[in-house]
């Protein structure tokens, strides 16, 4: 089925009462037929529901939907898109391994890996996304994932998906690419070799910015790249906390399996009924959105690609833009999502134009059908010093815009009355 066509139906078998629309299960836990079937449950002999902590029979049709439309086997919803980041690299390495990281990421996923992943004895070490050919020199025997933007947030630059996942395939080991700015309508990350997908689900999913979620996605076939491989001894052993369950031995998707069996009983940051209920309405129409977004990005960055106050324009979508052959690559029909940014002399003149703006909100989120403007340098990335913020490509100039689904008309008049107060 064509992705739109997924969008409206996959995963959801109509219940008793034939609802047209997905039902809100807003329930905690479920009642077993008797204690045979609550034990055939725990010990995965029957398939089910337990309590929602584990699944829950709305989240279930969003993890199965959203797996069909990035083209993987399955799919874990969580609390955050943090969250779905946090389960990814922790169902994967643990203390004294090692992960390799692209420079240029979102701002929480850089603390997370530059500082918190410290705490848990886990070491980063970060690439230029522009060049995957660093990366090699980085691996070593504890190196577990590697992990990157599809189209990096706020520099907007376009990762080489199939150079980075060959160099990863080339040592055993897995990727993890944020695909949370193209969404599956624009960008499936499996098709060029990637591992294991993850997404912000409070940015495009919903679309309106309704509900804190996240999801991570396991590509087909992923268990014949991890049994056996002797960098993941947990998929292969005895799990002593599941009554000596060996991951890669069970018919089921091993990574997500594990992540929801260990991580999301243990941790347990799980996505609400009702949130996996508004994700679904927002997959309805994503597709629709993403093009509409894509228009409107496209033609703003071309007004700002003009105006003589603008240093640079990032936006793969320009044909001049650096990134323009990836994007024709690796997006559908090289439409480059909604975010772009750009760049001004200065922090001083950076302030003045956010703070001029009429139409755009001063908001951290992405991803919404209204417009976002955002310093990154004083807000998401404040953590970072000069040096850094070059290196992940947010200089203290730089303005990100999320642009919305208004009338570009009114779009383009507005940021160009900011840069001339």
């Amino acid at each position: 089925m064509d992705l739109q066509t997924i969008a409206i139906h996959s995963g959801y078998e109509k219940d008793s009462q034939r609802t047209m629309a997905v039902p809100i299960y807003m329930s905690t836990a479920y009642e077993f037929r008797d204690v045979e079937h609550a034990a055939n449950l725990f010990s995965l002999k029957e398939l089910g529901n337990i309590y929602t902590r584990l699944n829950n029979p709305t989240t279930d049709v969003f993890e199965k939907r959203f797996a069909e439309l990035e083209g993987g086997e399955a799919a874990l919803a969580t609390a955050s898109g943090m969250s779905s980041i946090f389960y990814a690299i922790a169902n994967s390495a643990e203390a004294g391994d090692n992960i390799i990281c692209a420079r240029q990421l979102y701002g929480g996923s850089l603390t997370l890996s530059g500082h918190t992943l410290k705490r848990f004895g886990i070491e980063s070490r970060f690439f230029n996304v522009k060049k995957p050919q660093e990366i090699e020199a980085l691996i070593d025997d504890k190196t577990k994932i590697i992990f990157f933007e599809s189209l990096t947030n706020p520099s907007i630059d376009v990762a080489d998906i199939e150079a980075i996942t060959a160099i990863a395939h080339k040592h055993g080991i897995l990727t993890i690419v944020d695909n949370t700015v193209a969404t599956p309508v624009l960008c499936r990350p499996f098709e060029f070799g990637a591992d294991i997908s993850v997404h912000s689900t409070s940015k495009y999913t919903t679309g309106q910015g309704l509900a804190i979620g996240g999801i991570l996605v396991e590509r087909k076939g992923l268990v014949n790249k991890l049994k056996s491989n002797p960098r993941y001894p947990q998929f292969n052993e005895p799990d002593s906390s599941y009554h000596g369950l060996v991951y890669c031995d069970v018919p089921l998707p091993p990574f997500t399996l594990r992540a929801r069996l260990s991580l999301l009983r243990d941790i347990g940051a799980v996505s609400s009924p009702f949130n996996s209920w508004l994700f679904i309405q927002g997959l309805e129409t994503l597709s629709l959105r993403m093009k509409e977004h894509s228009v409107n990005a496209l033609k703003l960055a071309e007004f700002l690609e003009s105006h003589p106050k603008v240093n640079k324009v990032n936006y793969p979508g320009l044909k001049s833009n650096s990134n323009y052959e990836y994007a024709q690559k690796y997006f559908d029909d090289g439409a480059s999502s909604g975010l772009l940014s750009f760049e001004v002399n200065s922090l001083e003149e950076a302030t003045k134009i956010v703070d001029a703006t009429q139409l755009y909100s001063l908001v951290v989120n992405i991803g919404d059908s209204k417009s976002i403007i955002t310093h990154p340098a004083s807000t998401t990335h404040q953590q970072l010093n000069e040096v850094e913020l070059d290196a992940c490509g947010v200089p203290a100039g730089l303005i990100r815009i999320s642009c919305g689904l208004e009338s570009i008309k009114d779009l383009i008049a507005d940021i160009k009355q900011a840069l001339e107060v």
